[in-house]
């Protein structure tokens, strides 16, 4: 997992509210391998025809977005089923923080264990945020995630809340898993001392 900590890249708006993890995902590629480039699925009903033709009104298909790392998405965003595979498209293609009023409990909790970032942020920011984004394509946020702060294209900062112990896993670009591997001389202690005592 690739490590984060300060972030200063184009940012795409998807303005519809409720955007699930159907759409960012379709549950058609659910039964891929994690070592399948999931990129190619990232909202896939939406950038594709059927014939796999672009579709190019979507908003990743248009050339001032398509090098995005930060999604800036209406409220509720990644709502809908658990699938941990809609953060993996996202991760694949290059996106490393989303920005919402809200979004799907599930998904929020699968961004942080999978290397992406997710802030919130008052809709009060986020809407015309949004607005912003659209009217002015290529657009660039900053994100500072030692800090916890983001600053806009206009040059408002605004801070954000972050869990410490998932804040240390992105920042070091470990799982869960790794950061209990990280203290396997403790646990290989511990073992020996529960066999010596038991």
């Amino acid at each position: 997992m690739e490590s984060l900590t300060y972030l200063d890249a184009v940012a795409a708006p998807i303005v519809a509210i409720n955007c699930d993890t159907d759409q960012i995902l379709p549950a058609r590629f659910l039964q891929k391998p994690r070592s399948d480039d999931f990129s190619k699925f990232l909202f896939r009903s939406l950038r594709f025809g059927p014939d796999g033709t672009e579709q190019p009104d979507f908003v990743l298909n248009r050339a001032a977005y398509r090098d995005s790392r930060i999604v800036v998405a209406n409220h509720n965003f990644g709502c809908g089923s658990s699938r941990e595979h809609a953060v993996w498209a996202l991760y694949d293609y290059g996106i490393r923080a989303a920005i919402a009023p809200s979004f799907g409990d599930i998904f929020f909790i699968n961004c942080l264990k999978n290397g992406l970032l997710p802030i919130m942020l008052p809709e009060a920011v986020v809407l015309p945020l949004l607005d912003t984004l659209s009217a002015s394509p290529g657009s660039r946020i900053a994100v500072d995630l030692p800090a916890q702060t983001v600053t806009l294209p206009d040059g408002a900062v605004h801070a954000f809340d972050m869990e410490p112990f998932a804040k240390e896993c992105l920042l070091r670009g470990i799982d869960e898993i790794d950061y209990t591997l990280s203290h396997q001389d403790r646990i290989d202690a511990f073992e020996r001392n529960r066999a010596e005592t038991c």
